[in-house]
């Protein structure tokens, strides 16, 4: 089992640069149980959106603001994770959201620059003390559209942001400055490795023009104290129950067990229906 903790190190890194990558946060059978049960999921496939970027390409996501007792549950309510983010943000943590990110072979669109505060200042958040944890599901380079960050941006406060294809994206004569005096990072990781970033760090990421894909697990959390002055489409703040990191394989053998005896009893019915 994963042990990760953030140390005071990584914490003054992650209050400098805007971000921090933490090496295997979950370890290789959690990783291996959260893509088996992705890729077999047939609903997550189904309710995965698409976001065309500025080039034409799309990018697909599934976006979840109710936690369930599934492994990406536990996941989000995992100690090691919670623990990291109230201490990233000064303080109790509640669930924003959480989203799966498909970036498909050859095809996968871009994420366009932004800042995730630049829309959910507008969700009724009044300062930024929101951060996201995004886990490498599959291996992330910068060959399939690695997730991209301009270190210390954060420091310049939320930028004015539009509508760039079906996504927002952040004034480009701004981020073109920010590119000539912030350090352009790619951050190519293993899977179960993890970024954890700061809601005003300006990040974006390319196509993936590679034959492999790139999904990721982003859990985003918002401070007790900043809860939203009004209703959004992400939810207001309720308390989030700590749920110790055992509980990631446990649930996540479960729901794999669950997954396969379906897909057996669906092929018994095929073969059945066609006798």
């Amino acid at each position: 089992m994963s042990h990760v903790r953030l140390t005071d190190a990584q914490v003054a890194r992650y209050h400098e640069d805007g971000y921090v990558i933490v090496e295997g946060l979950l370890d290789s059978e959690e990783i291996e149980l959260l893509r088996n049960i992705a890729r077999a999921d047939h609903k997550l496939a189904q309710t995965a959106a698409g976001r065309r970027d500025g080039q034409g390409g799309v990018v697909k996501l599934a976006v979840h603001n109710e936690l369930q007792d599934d492994i990406s549950g536990a996941i989000v309510r995992s100690r090691r994770i919670v623990d990291a983010m109230e201490k990233l943000l000064g303080g109790e943590v509640y669930h924003y959201h959480h989203k799966m990110i498909l970036k498909e072979p050859l095809v996968g669109g871009a994420w366009e620059w932004h800042q995730d505060y630049g829309y959910w200042y507008h969700n009724g958040c009044l300062a930024p003390l929101l951060a996201s944890c995004m886990i490498a599901v599959d291996r992330a380079t910068q060959a399939n559209g690695c997730l991209q960050v301009l270190k210390g941006s954060h420091h310049l406060g939320r930028i004015d942001h539009g509508k760039v294809g079906d996504q927002t994206g952040a004034d480009m004569e701004r981020v073109e400055v920010a590119m000539k005096r912030h350090e352009l990072v790619h951050c190519e990781m293993e899977p179960g490795s993890a970024v954890l970033f700061h809601c005003n760090t300006l990040h974006c990421s390319a196509q993936n023009k590679s034959t492999n894909p790139r999904w990721a697990l982003i859990c985003c959390y918002n401070a007790a104290r900043n809860d939203p002055y009004k209703d959004s489409r992400h939810p207001r703040y309720t308390p989030l129950e700590k749920w110790p990191d055992e509980k990631v394989k446990e649930i996540g053998r479960r729901q794999w067990a669950e997954l396969q005896q379906s897909l057996k009893d669906a092929t018994a019915g095929e073969l059945v229906a066609a006798k």
